[in-house]
């Protein structure tokens, strides 16, 4: 037994010198106080071999008491692991006095043979709550004191509100705004819940916070209030003019203590008890102004708003045919990343073009989406030569300087070299002569001499069987080349056949959007409803997409006798699916109308449109 103690305390020794390598000597204090409240000031070393403790000249606050010495030790073994640890922790208990923010500067101490200092620490002096004249008492976790209100009190809108605070006020078309709401608090708050209504012509992005809310001080309106930012929102406002974002009802349960005549909760409870109330606190409107984007938009403008850089990579420059080339675009910065159009790279004409792909990696900010969206090109060259892809240029409004700039990436030169699988490779072997063989054994000698030849049988030649072998093939071929050449005609016409298959195409991506939607997958319903209707139209009005925007999709379909109002609808879908994806609420009503309304309008232009 006593050589197992021996042991145990070897043990705890050997621990405790290796924490001593590790010495920390730091200071805590609460950030903000109220004017007269008392709190602690705290020094706390982590081993025990302390000597000549120094505090600091602390000025701004009354010491009541200190510095007062306390020790703290544990040894922990869990699955043959021993833990040991140790401090000794020096407090102050001080005063606050007058309001303002004071640094107490770090204390000075020698632990474990070293000269150690510790940090500072800054604290916020608040004035008294003008309602009663002394101080907020110790508040925390949005809990007031019995001195914030009296037991049995009407709770008012003064003792309990939220507030509602816009970034700016006046912003551009796409230009990121920080919607915060803000709870105040002189009540012991338990619940609150709100929800953010749909907004028209804006994107909405809520912002992550953490569930557990952390309450702090703040004086505000001459009284002390435990506050919490509650909820974020980043909006993207779509259209210029004036926007209002409407009042939101919260409804708050709020533990009211209420007096008691039981004995038992004077002995336990102070001669109190609490009781769940229901409050709803309204906040208050916002107005935002939206001006329009300036004129002089560049012809590639991308919908960007705010601060972007573009950069690109190839995977090669030197390839074969039928081989795979990769270019990589980069979009980097903040504002509305995610709906920036896609830049298209012009890759040679012969070259076969696979749809590109997007990774958005961005996080939500107070200035809107920022990191990056990357896009890959997929292209394979079907000849053999030297290629120039030009630079790819992307537009967008900058603002720092309220102006539209451009950036462009690099340019690529390619050398593609004749590969495997070549169709001209392939001709060229086929048609080459020198290929050609004559082997002897395939020549075979006549034998001479007297041969007698007896007839057995029918003849083949001449008869109807033999006739009717050269016949039918060549009704079947002259059927054939007539077929080939009216699809030839109808293929000729591009537009035509673009025309003839823009249904079925749309047909196909609503019906892959309803999988989606069945299957709850948000993000790629939404994209493939909106490939449906931006390429049905690109289809119909032979427009390419990148092409196409909702300024020139209504002058396009008046052309083509498109009633007005059926514009307007298709318009509206368009404006519908984009703010459903983005807009809070329930996801599934949302992904069902925009479906229902994608399909009828689809249906009406598919009758409407005339060529």
């Amino acid at each position: 037994m006593r050589k197992v103690i021996l042991l145990f305390i070897l043990i705890t020794s050997v621990l405790g010198a290796w924490a001593d390598g590790n010495v920390t000597f730091t200071a805590s204090a609460p950030d903000v106080v109220v004017s007269g409240d008392q709190f602690r000031l705290t020094y706390t070393v982590n081993t025990q071999k302390v000597r000549d403790f120094r505090a600091p000249n602390i000025k701004g606050f009354d010491v009541l008491m200190g510095p007062s010495r306390s020790q703290q030790s544990s040894t922990q073994i869990i699955n043959g692991n021993v833990t040991s640890t140790s401090s000794i922790t020096f407090t102050y208990i001080l005063m606050a006095d007058k309001e303002g923010t004071y640094t107490i500067p770090g204390a000075t101490i020698v632990a474990d043979g070293q000269s150690k200092t510790s940090n500072s620490v800054q604290i916020k002096v608040l004035p008294p709550d003008q309602a009663n004249g002394v101080g907020g008492g110790n508040i925390s976790g949005g809990r007031a004191s019995s001195r914030s209100q009296a037991a049995g009190s009407k709770i008012t809108n003064q003792d309990l509100f939220i507030t509602a605070t816009a970034s700016k006020t006046t912003v551009y078309e796409q230009e990121a705004i920080l919607l915060t709401y803000k709870v105040y608090t002189l009540v012991n708050l338990r619940q609150l819940r709100g929800d953010m209504p749909k907004l028209t012509n804006i994107y909405v992005q809520e912002v992550e916070l953490p569930q557990q809310k952390k309450f702090s001080l703040e004086h505000y309106n001459g009284r002390n209030y435990n506050t919490t930012v509650w909820s974020q929102y980043v909006l993207f406002p779509q259209q210029s003019g004036k926007i209002e974002i409407p009042a939101i009802t919260f409804e708050g349960v709020i533990a009211q203590q209420v007096a008691s005549d039981d004995p038992f909760d004077a002995f336990f409870n102070g001669g109190s008890n609490y009781v769940e109330v229901k409050k709803n606190i309204v906040t208050p409107k916002l107005a935002i102004n939206v001006k329009a984007l300036p004129n002089g938009k560049p012809a590639d403008f991308s919908g960007g708003v705010g601060e972007f850089t573009i950069s690109s990579s190839i995977s090669t420059k030197e390839l074969k045919t039928n081989d795979a080339v990769t270019i990589k675009l980069i979009i980097s910065g903040t504002g509305n990343l995610k709906l920036v159009n896609t830049p298209e790279v012009a890759f040679p004409k012969d070259f076969e073009v696979y749809d590109p792909k997007i990774d958005n990696k961005f996080t939500l900010t107070r200035e809107g989406l920022s990191g990056n969206k990357v896009i890959e090109y997929l292209a394979i060259p079907r000849h053999a030569g030297n290629f120039t892809i030009p630079p790819v240029e992307f537009s967008y409004f900058d603002l720092k300087s309220n102006s539209y700039k451009t950036i462009k990436t690099e340019v690529y030169n390619l050398k593609v070299e004749k590969g495997a699988g070549n169709a001209d490779q392939v001709i060229a072997d086929f048609t080459n002569k020198e290929d050609l063989k004559v082997l002897g054994q395939d020549i075979r000698y006549i034998k001479m001499g007297e041969t007698n030849l007896t007839r057995k049988g029918d003849f083949f030649f001449g008869s109807v069987a033999y006739y009717l072998w050269y016949i039918i093939p060549l009704i079947l071929f002259i059927v054939f080349v007539i077929v080939y050449r009216k699809k030839a005609l109808e293929n000729a016409n591009v537009a035509k056949v673009r025309t003839k298959k823009a249904n079925k195409v749309a047909t196909k991506r609503m019906k892959n959007a309803g999988k989606l939607l069945t299957e709850n997958k948000q993000e790629a319903f939404y994209d493939e409803v909106l490939k449906a209707l931006w390429g049905y139209i690109s289809d119909k009005l032979n427009i390419p997409v990148s092409q196409l925007s909702k300024d020139n999709i209504e002058d396009e379909l008046t052309k083509y006798g498109v009633a007005p109002e059926l514009i307007k609808d298709f318009i509206g879908t368009l404006n519908e699916c984009e703010f459903a994806r983005y807009a809070p609420g329930n996801q599934n009503e949302a992904m069902d109308k925009v479906y229902s309304s994608a399909v009828e309008v689809i249906s009406k232009m598919e009758n409407s449109i005339k060529h």
